[in-house]
């Protein structure tokens, strides 16, 4: 699929990326009036007033801070100091969230070839809940862009046996990781893919490792000297998986979690509680996960719609409920059933074993801990990527052999069995939910989303 890039690819991929900044451009400026709900605060908190207050003054040594990790902490604090108001960062955060568009298409054009890049490229470029998260203070959109930007330089690392792009995905899988841990675990993955098979590949991988090591050491030595611990990146990792372990109620745990003194004391108590919870749960815990978990990671549900069940933009009207649920549902499912019709025809190579090790990757590492619609929105790039692929192949009647039938007919179970039962829920649930406007309910909705930690970090 690589070979010389066309002028029109190059002129379309640069459309999109445009059009996908004017988007989210449009979404900033346009959105209802809301406020930062959940964990939103606790980033707005740190990131907007500890982090520049002249105690901390930006120092990751006078920073109380392991959590979560630090980036997307700075991301908001410095737009914030300059310009001294919180519109800075969803600007930032538009122009940050357009960057995606160009490695969805530049990954696409290297594995399944011009059509279906610029097709996936348009998906992330006009995505709803990917539009929606620009205005919103999680780490999703910083992290998505990184880490598909680290996986495009390391295709480019392995297509051209080129050191330099390994060094560069390094760098930047080292940036993801200082904004969402869990991408720290694919890395051995991906120097093994890189090194397998390959002249010059164990030489590449090392770079990646290097490099990845020379971002994310600092801070591991950061939170030596400023907790007297061994932390790599950050905590909550211990907590979720006791979270999503436990057999006791979410309020149990976090009742247990809070009357534990210290950072570190409650991070080693929560990893010590949650290796108690899985061995307990043997030899039918993988199986009780995978029940449980899948159907919550790729449910029918987007954090749009948490939004508005929060009831974080007020009453709302009914006709535009139906209207704000049907944007963020309706590309969804679309792009689930275009991903199943990718899979069966799916072409062999390198590249595609990447991207299908990283969604099965991805989904096993939330199905260990807890699955949740929010944490499917840095693996929706590759399900773009094979959907745009199945559409294009579809339009051009491609073949499908054996294999891709009986990898097709999995894909279709799993999301089926993931997607199935909050079908089943929207069927069933009361109509209409208490925050449409006409229904009598004004105000905000204070209940917890299951899935959903709540404000670690207390300043």
């Amino acid at each position: 699929m690589v070979g010389r890039v066309s002028g029109s690819f190059r002129r379309g991929l640069l459309a999109l990326t445009l059009a996908g900044l004017v988007a989210r451009l449009l979404w900033v400026a346009l959105e209802p009036a809301t406020s930062p709900q959940a964990d939103e605060t606790m980033w707005v908190t740190w990131g907007a007033q500890v982090l520049p207050s002249p105690e901390v003054a930006f120092s990751p040594l006078q920073l109380r801070f392991v959590f979560h990790p630090p980036l997307y902490l700075y991301f908001v604090g410095v737009p914030f100091t300059l310009f001294g108001t919180l519109e800075a960062v969803k600007y930032a955060q538009c122009f940050a969230g357009a960057f995606l568009v160009p490695a969805v298409g530049l990954i696409g054009r290297r594995m399944f070839g011009e059509r279906a890049a610029l097709l996936a490229a348009a998906i992330a470029a006009f995505y709803p809940e990917l539009v929606w998260f620009a205005s919103h203070f999680w780490a999703e959109t910083v992290f998505t862009v990184l880490l598909w930007w680290a996986m495009e330089r390391l295709l480019a690392a392995d297509a051209r046996g080129s050191t330099g792009a390994a060094l560069v995905s390094g760098l930047l899988f080292g940036l993801a990781i200082l904004t969402r841990e869990t991408v720290l675990y694919f890395l051995p993955i991906a120097a093994l893919w890189l090194a397998w098979r390959r002249a010059g590949g164990a030489r590449r991988a090392l770079a990646l490792v290097a490099a990845s090591a020379f971002v994310v050491l600092p801070w591991t030595l950061r939170n030596w000297v400023v907790f007297d611990a061994f932390v790599p990146v950050s905590t909550s990792g211990a907590l979720n998986l006791w979270q999503g372990n436990t057999r006791l109620s979410r309020q149990e745990v976090y009742e247990e979690y809070w009357a534990v003194r210290g950072r570190i004391p409650k991070y080693e108590h929560a990893r010590r509680r949650a290796i108690e919870a899985i061995l307990e749960r043997q030899p039918l815990w993988i199986l009780e996960k995978l029940r449980d978990e899948v159907p919550a990671f790729w449910a029918a549900h987007g954090q749009p719609i948490v939004h508005l069940e929060r009831g974080a933009y007020g009453a709302v009207a009914r006709s535009r409920a139906y209207l704000a649920v049907a944007v963020v549902l309706l590309p969804y499912l679309a792009v689930l059933v275009l991903f199943v019709a990718g899979i069966a025809t799916l072409p062999r190579g390198r590249a595609p074993l990447l991207l299908l090790a990283f969604l099965v990757f991805y989904l096993l590492l939330h199905v260990a801990a807890h699955g949740y619609p929010r944490y499917r929105a840095p693996v929706m790039p590759a399900v773009f990527l094979v959907a745009a692929h199945g559409l294009v192949a579809w339009r051009d009647r491609g073949s499908v052999d054996r294999r891709h039938r009986v990898a097709a007919a999995a894909a279709a179970l799993v999301l089926a069995l993931g997607v199935g039962p909050s079908l089943v829920a929207w069927a069933t649930r009361p109509w209409p939910p208490p925050w449409f406007a006409d229904a009598g309910i004004e105000g905000r909705q204070e209940a917890a989303t299951p899935g959903e930690a709540p404000q670690q970090e207390r300043p």
